[in-house]
């Protein structure tokens, strides 16, 4: 059993000092250049500087990614890299619906972005810190936080797990870099190894969270992973941001993916397959529309289940864009008005390009890149004209045809 003598002790009356010296400098000088506050180390023989200007550089990547934080004067942030490294209010936020029971236990806790979030959802929290530097600064942030149920504990959480008492639930974010500083992918590479874990943590608790790479595929994490509940693939502001695996002794069933795009959520049963999509011919019509996925369901891949439950067509087999001759306002990505299908042929692509000068170019399924496609068609970025190259086939005989098509937003 983990013992209370672990537990991080509070700052002697020094160093809160020298915190609230250095949060009092970053507070004045949050506007400052911090590189030319860097040369004049001099006028400030009080104030531990470096510190402080990691502290104003922080506060600015809070500002956007931690904004009830970042208004918080008395908290206290680390280096840029952790900083970069942790999760968004948004995300954290999220996680706080997936915490099951009184206590929890973070076993990778860094920042504590996460921990403090999910903690204020638990009558006992634990977090399990390698490094003594941020286990002072989250031991202090828990304080200032009111989350006065938490412990943090300087241990390694792999060796932690060993002899924890049972929690009803386990968070885990392993590191995805290598000793070099490599970014991983692979589930077995990451640090620590969650496959190996999963057993024991499973013994040990009745909810397991893990934080993975949104670069990782969700089969392979499913499939390297036992009783595995329940998927959830978070994206913000149109960029996948985290995937989270729910574990649960026992399970079974069913795993659920829930595909979570700035608050609309797709679910749906991992390996469920939807019938034959129907696919789009590429004949224009009047009106059309065509409808982009949003970054949760492009990471998933279920455009078959998609199309069949909003009953739309394909663009094409492997084009992951869906067309429709009626709107779907509540189809989950983005819309765009069609005004224009073309193929490569240079008097088609003269006549449908006539008065276009700027454009934002995509491709999915495509011969050429968004760069090389919008170089070849002699356009420049921006405006209210989007293009999308891709590829379609109305049959899997048929011979497929390379198309743009010009859309604007309703």
């Amino acid at each position: 059993m983990a013992s209370d003598e672990r537990q991080w002790p509070a700052m002697t009356p020094q160093e809160a000092a020298r915190w609230q010296a250095v949060t009092a400098f970053a507070r004045a000088h949050a506007h400052d250049d911090v590189r030319q506050l860097a040369l004049q180390a001099d006028r400030y023989p009080d104030v531990d500087l470096p510190c402080a200007l990691d502290q104003i550089a922080a506060r600015r990547i809070a500002a956007t990614k931690l904004p009830l934080w970042a208004d918080n004067p008395n908290l206290i942030f680390p280096p840029r890299l952790a900083m970069e490294q942790c999760s968004s209010q948004v995300t954290a936020m999220y996680k706080t619906a997936l915490v099951s029971g009184d206590s929890l236990v973070d076993l990778t806790g860094g920042f504590g972005v996460d921990f403090a979030f999910m903690a204020s959802r638990c009558k006992r929290a634990t977090y399990i810190e390698i490094q003594p530097a941020l286990c002072a600064i989250v031991h202090h942030n828990c304080e200032v936080l009111g989350l006065t149920h938490a412990r943090v504990i300087n241990d390694d959480g792999t060796r932690y797990l060993e002899t924890m008492e049972p929690a009803d639930t386990i968070y885990i974010d392993p590191a995805r870099r290598d000793k070099a500083g490599n970014r991983v992918f692979r589930l077995a590479d990451c640090t620590p190894d969650v496959t190996a874990l999963a057993p024991a943590m499973l013994a040990r608790a009745r909810r397991v969270i893990i934080k993975l790479s949104p670069m990782l595929d969700v089969s392979q994490a499913v499939a390297s992973l036992p009783n595995v509940a329940q998927v959830h693939i978070l994206s913000v502001a149109g960029e996948c941001k985290e995937l989270l695996l729910v574990l649960e002794p026992g399970h079974s069933g069913a795993t659920m993916v829930h595909c979570v795009n700035d608050g609309d959520d797709f679910t749906y049963e991992f390996g469920a397959s939807a019938p034959s999509p129907a696919l789009w011919d590429g004949t224009p019509g009047a009106p059309l529309y065509l409808y982009e996925p949003n970054a949760s369901l492009m990471k998933a891949g279920c455009h078959a289940l998609l199309a069949e439950h909003y009953g739309v067509l394909l663009a094409g087999r492997d084009s992951h864009l869906c067309v429709s001759q009626q709107r779907v306002p509540d189809f989950p990505g983005r819309e765009f008005v069609v005004d224009a299908v073309t193929t490569l042929n240079k008097r088609d692509l003269k006549a449908a390009l006539a008065g276009i000068t700027h454009a934002n170019v995509a491709v999915r399924n495509f011969p050429l890149s968004a760069p090389a496609l919008a170089q070849r068609l002699r356009l420049r970025d921006g405006g209210d004209t989007y293009i999308f190259g891709t590829t379609v086939s109305p049959t899997p005989a048929a011979k497929p045809s390379h198309i743009l098509l010009i859309c604007h937003k309703p």
